[in-house]
């Protein structure tokens, strides 16, 4: 129970922190990164409708093709962030309506619109959710296709919605949103990659009892044990191989310290982890 808590905690604030990124940053400066949002800049210029309006409207729709299209489990989350983002913006249009940017400084601005979406973006991704819009185009494109990487078919869909918007906004809203879509995708991954990141750790100790005591026990975590034997002293030692998220790891090393057991540490960085307590095969 707890964590589904948290699983639906960590959608909800990403989806408020990508909605203020997007209506307080994104729409004020035309910015058009691609996705729903992007057209809903360039649409908001060339039709009667709002940016948050068309936003609602067309995420709606996709939403309905991913049910049909991905099934009921995909489409739970997603749903959830899709409905709380769209309305969101229309709750910020009507609190905080804006017909400039907040500043004059179009760089720090897009510093926001692009770092805020994206690392909401990542977050959902982690938590096994998505924001809807291209995201429900992309992965339908990746089942039905032999396309492998869904990172392709969100970047055509993006640049498709950029070239768009040279033809709808200055050169200059243009150029920045290029510099924005590029970043965006940078940054994503980049934010992932360091939240599934974990320690793959080797202990090479003579007390193995307690050390692998306080890994099962206390962390919850299992290890592997193998026999070796010293090149130096030729004393019989141990081997404890575990790999464990970063948190864990500092209490590892602390424990081992405050004990002060005779154990040599090597530690190293790895964000692909598959087996069971990780992510599945």
């Amino acid at each position: 129970m707890m964590k589904k808590i948290k699983n639906w905690s960590v959608i909800t604030l990403s989806v408020f922190i990508m909605a203020v990124g997007v209506y307080f940053f994104k729409f004020p400066n035309n910015f058009c990164f691609g996705g729903v949002t992007g057209a809903a800049v360039v649409f908001a210029k060339i039709t009667p409708l709002s940016a948050g309006v068309f936003s609602f409207i067309v995420n709606m729709i996709l939403l309905a093709v991913g049910f049909i299209f991905l099934g009921k489990p995909f489409a739970l989350k997603t749903t959830y962030a899709t409905v709380l983002l769209s309305s969101l913006l229309l709750v910020f249009e009507k609190i905080f309506p804006m017909d400039k940017p907040l500043s004059n400084e179009p760089m720090l601005e897009l510093a926001f619109a692009i770092a805020l979406p994206a690392i909401a973006s990542a977050l959902l991704f982690y938590e096994g959710a998505s924001s809807g819009g291209t995201d429900v185009i992309a992965m339908i494109v990746k089942k039905y296709t032999q396309m492998e990487d869904i990172g392709i078919a969100l970047f055509i869909t993006d640049l498709v919605m950029i070239i768009i918007a040279c033809f709808v906004f200055d050169i200059k809203t243009a150029l920045y949103s290029f510099v924005g879509l590029a970043l965006k995708s940078f940054l994503i991954d980049a934010t992932i990659e360091n939240i599934m990141l974990r320690k793959s750790i080797m202990i090479t100790c003579n007390d193995k009892d307690a050390i692998c005591k306080f890994i099962t026990e206390e962390l919850n975590k299992s290890a592997t044990i193998v026999e070796a034997k010293g090149a130096y002293t030729n004393d019989d030692t141990y081997l404890i191989f575990t790999t464990l998220t970063r948190h864990q790891a500092v209490a590892v090393r602390a424990f081992i310290h405050e004990h002060h057991l005779n154990a040599f540490i090597s530690m190293s960085s790895t964000s692909e982890v598959f087996g069971k307590g990780f992510t599945s095969v």
